[in-house]
């Protein structure tokens, strides 16, 4: 739910690049599929799929860590005009 909320407010501020954000919704969208297919029993706790599915969020949270460390965010436009 995180990583939602997050992935959409920077999509909507672009403070960062518009890809990191989609890498998350995409992340969060497989780690809940993952998350539903092991309560429902289709998929162990421990399993190969569940472990892929965490795969893009890891990248998300990594790479969007990465980045604001190294670039920081773009200048907003609502902050640039003061």
């Amino acid at each position: 739910m995180n990583a939602v909320l997050l992935g959409s407010l920077l999509y909507q501020s672009r403070l960062v690049p518009r890809a990191l954000p989609v890498l998350g919704f995409t992340g969060a969208t497989l780690l809940v599929a993952a998350w539903t297919g092991t309560l429902s029993g289709l998929l162990g706790q421990v399993s190969k799929a569940s472990a892929l599915a965490a795969l893009p969020i890891a990248l998300w949270e990594f790479s969007l860590g990465i980045y604001l460390v190294v670039k920081g965010f773009k200048p907003s436009p609502i902050t640039s005009g003061m």
